[in-house]
């Protein structure tokens, strides 16, 4: 993968294909902005000489190195580190490799080129297109709203599923995860009066599977107006409770909820995408060098519904599959030089922050209302035409605005908030994570 944030000032576009051993790995903590956190410095060997390597992986400043090959030093931070620490080992052999993938520069206000043979999206998901969301806030579906735009093929865009139990803090984006773990160990659904209510949805009660659970609070806090209901865990055994969910024993302690006495607040939030960009078995989209994997991939796996952590093993078997096919193709493939700058002559720097701002509430406020839990024609019709206003309001700004982060990724939140509404539109029927009081399921004798 080409890391987009590249340090050094780049004026033509580089070639990205090479590779590095790692040397050693060193963890420390830092502090940034009165932020405690993790910093990760990679030292690798590459085999390109450095002048060659150079900025090529990730913007780091390689040290001296003999002429037929690069040491290179790369420092990572915060969440991405924590990741990297658990994968990454001496020893282990980095490969860096991409396609045409233009980037702006956040050092210089610039965007970069980036050329290489082949391109593997794993951009992941898109659930920051909802006001209530388990994901990080940089899941805005980037990766699909690029293929997307670049006429690749997506797929089943409306199975979004809902996490039933997320902390129900006002304030708080991305909502703390309770896990169905703590279903599985007992808990008991209430409403705020303090009664059980999931005998009226499903004979396993607080045990039924993610969607009809969702949707079953979903229907309760309309039928009532209220915004959350309760996890009650209090009839359980406090010191086993404390042992088992540490994690979330200790986030609950920090709003004042202690939650071997008082129940736990909780409401539904976006969780996983089962669609996204279409691929084949190798990982490969319907665009010729470009794969994805993960979460903003489609390879068809779960269908309508993902079953908890298959995503994992999924996100695995693919990677592996879509590496192997790419070292048997990518000595066929040339660079494509002939790509022309970035050319924002006339654009201007956006100063009016609020627009952007207001216009990402506006999606989250749209996907949220009108394209959720349950769905009927209208609301999908009524967010299609909000959507539809913000659309040619962001598109203006994009053409007259140099590019920016927030810019570029607003501009992905209303295309994916598109696909969904698009596809959920187009299926006639209830379906797996997609419900629509339009097309009931039929009822099983």
């Amino acid at each position: 993968n080409v890391y987009e944030r590249n340090g050094a000032s780049v004026s033509k576009p580089m070639l990205a294909n090479f590779s590095g051993k790692v040397l050693s790995v060193d963890s420390y903590e830092y502090q940034k902005n009165g932020v405690t956190g993790k910093r990760l410095r990679i030292n690798i060997r590459t085999d390109k000489n450095p002048k060659k390597a150079y900025a090529l992986a990730i913007g780091e400043k390689l040290e001296n190195a003999p002429s037929d090959s690069g040491y290179m030093n790369v420092t990572m931070f915060g969440r991405n580190a924590e990741r990297a620490e658990r994968c990454i080992r001496k020893g282990s052999w980095i490969a860096f490799t991409g396609d045409i993938t233009e980037s702006r520069n956040e050092d210089t206000g610039k965007v970069d080129t980036f050329l290489s043979k082949v391109t593997v999206m794993a951009t992941g998901g898109c659930e920051a297109v909802y006001r209530n969301t388990t994901n990080p806030l940089i899941a805005t579906g980037d990766g699909i709203a690029m293929v997307y735009r670049a006429k690749g093929a997506v797929k089943n865009m409306e199975f979004i599923q809902f996490h039933p139990t997320a902390l129900f803090h006002p304030g708080d984006r991305p909502c703390f995860l309770i896990t169905e773990a703590m279903r599985g160990y007992g808990g008991v659904l209430r409403t705020l009066d303090g009664k059980e209510f999931m005998q009226k949805y499903d004979k396993r009660l607080s045990l039924a599977p993610r969607d009809i659970v969702a949707r079953a609070i979903d229907n309760e806090m309309k039928l009532r107006g209220e915004d959350h209901v309760y996890l009650d865990v209090t009839h359980k055994d406090p010191e086993e409770t404390k042992k088992h969910f540490p994690n979330i024993y200790k986030k609950c302690l920090s709003i004042g909820i202690d939650i071997t006495k008082d129940y736990i607040p909780v409401a539904p939030a976006a969780h996983y995408l089962c669609g996204g960009i279409c691929v084949d078995l190798n990982g490969q989209s319907s665009i010729r060098r470009l794969y994805a994997i993960g979460e903003c991939s489609c390879t068809g796996l779960h269908g309508g519904n993902r079953l908890a952590s298959n995503s994992l093993i999924e996100a695995v078997v693919y990677a592996d599959a879509a590496a192997k096919h790419i070292l048997s193709v990518l000595e066929r493939y040339d660079f494509n030089t002939d790509i022309p700058e970035w050319n924002d002559e006339g654009t201007i720097s956006t100063e009016e922050r609020v627009l952007i701002t207001q216009s990402m509430k506006e999606v989250n406020q749209i996907m949220e209302s009108y394209v959720g839990i349950v769905r009927s024609n209208t609301r999908l019709t009524r967010a299609w035409n909000r959507l539809d206003i913000l659309y040619e309001e962001t598109e203006s700004l994009f053409k007259r605005c140099k590019a920016s982060k927030e810019l570029c990724e607003l501009r992905n939140m209303i295309n994916v908030g598109y696909l969904i509404t698009r596809q959920a539109m187009e299926r006639k029927e209830s379906r797996g994570l997609h419900y629509t009081i339009d097309y009931p399921p039929a009822k099983k004798d």
